[in-house]
């Protein structure tokens, strides 16, 4: 197992590569993206022994995907996303990766630059030491996390592709080394009610957009309000939210369009694609103008029992029960793709997108340790 200060090393290498999400970049920001990062990680996972490749997700920004051979025919696996969140409420320098006071600081120290800087730190360590893998591995360094969830489905696809057997996977984030079992889906979309414009002076002539918008969100809340006294699920109520309204191009003219964004919460058992389309139809029943659906993100919930073996033995290792998130990850894209996935990291979702970040030294060690059980390392 890696010492503090090695792995702290490798986690100011790259905190020190800014990889915001080009949708979260200003000025501060230096080169938005990923393609930097995935650039310097793909050189290392080479150097450590890794059968590497590049697949760009989206232009200019690729998942890298690092496998090492085993004894076994067993797979384990870890997504970790490079990207990160915007730096421009950030105090300091956003990329410093300075150490102090045993916390290493920076975009991306916790979310989840740590993680991988501890799956880096340990492959050093057995490319040193010559000490084969028991077990085969993959990691997927994967894009776009944080807004458009594109590069964990890809690498889902990446993995089916190559019918890799995955048994255990882990999906890197910031849980204090606590196993996570479960996390809500959400669904995004957006409704444009189209009516007629006309002045307003004499409204009867139009058809006002806003007027059955109202219709519509009216009934849109209703629906929440059934979710909500639905009994519970392991993973908590779903929920719907209307999230934004706007219509109207001025105040003596009947509106001929108008826009309602709702944001809807899965739970275990529901899909986001049969989720949108009963949306659309309670939409259409309900707002007495014409409307059209636009879908801007469906994704499952995740939800793995917390009574099954690979939550159990992350339990015994972490000294942590099991939990669910209210923030949501990339585990969700795995489901029939690994036989079991947990969501598990080291440091506080509390210290992630936030003015400052920041993980202790201690919980890279924690996860560190955790990891080395996990991979059969044999410590010296």
């Amino acid at each position: 197992m890696q010492n503090s200060e090695q792995l702290a090393t490798w986690l100011r290498r790259l905190v020190q590569v800014p990889s915001v999400s080009p949708d979260q970049a200003g000025p501060r920001a230096g080169a938005p993206g990923e393609a930097r990062l995935a650039a310097a990680v793909a050189g290392w996972f080479q150097q450590l022994g890794g059968e590497v490749e590049l697949v760009d997700v989206l232009p200019g920004r690729p998942n890298v995907y690092g496998l090492w051979r085993g004894q076994t025919d067993r797979w384990l696996a870890v997504d970790v996303h490079l990207d990160t969140v915007s730096v421009e409420q950030m105090t300091g320098d956003p990329f410093s990766g300075h150490v102090e006071n045993g916390r290493v600081y920076g975009r991306g120290a916790v979310d989840t630059k740590a993680s991988l800087a501890i799956l880096l730190a340990l492959l050093e360590e057995l490319h040193q030491t010559g000490q084969p893998l028991a077990t085969n591995l993959l990691i997927a360094a994967t894009v776009d996390e944080e807004v458009g969830a594109t590069g964990a489905p890809a690498a889902a696809r990446w993995i089916r592709q190559r019918q890799l057997p995955i048994d255990q996977l882990i999906v890197a984030e910031p849980t204090l080394c606590t196993p996570i079992y479960g996390h809500k889906g959400v669904a995004r979309m957006e409704f444009h009610v189209q009516g007629e414009a006309a002045h307003s002076s004499q409204p009867q002539r139009g058809q006002n957009a806003v007027v059955a918008a109202a219709y519509l969100v009216m009934a849109l809340q209703e629906e929440h309000e059934q979710l909500y006294t639905s009994p519970p699920t392991p993973l908590g109520k779903a929920t719907l939210t209307v999230t934004i309204m706007h219509g109207g191009t001025g105040i003596n003219v009947v509106p001929d369009a108008c826009a309602v964004s709702v944001d809807r919460r899965l739970v275990n058992g529901e899909k986001a694609t049969e989720v949108c389309a009963a949306l659309y139809q309670l939409a259409q029943e309900a707002c007495p103008l014409p409307l059209t659906m636009k879908t801007q993100k469906e994704i499952d919930a995740f939800y793995q029992p917390a009574d099954s073996a690979w939550v159990r033995q992350l339990v015994a290792w972490s000294g942590n029960a099991p939990q669910v998130a209210p923030y949501g990850t990339n585990a969700w894209a795995y489901t029939g793709v690994a036989q079991n996935c947990v969501v598990f990291g080291p440091g506080s979702i509390d210290q992630a997108h936030g003015a400052e970040e920041w993980v202790t030294l201690d919980e890279l060690a924690k996860a560190a340790a955790i990891y080395t059980r996990w991979w059969g390392i044999e410590v010296g």
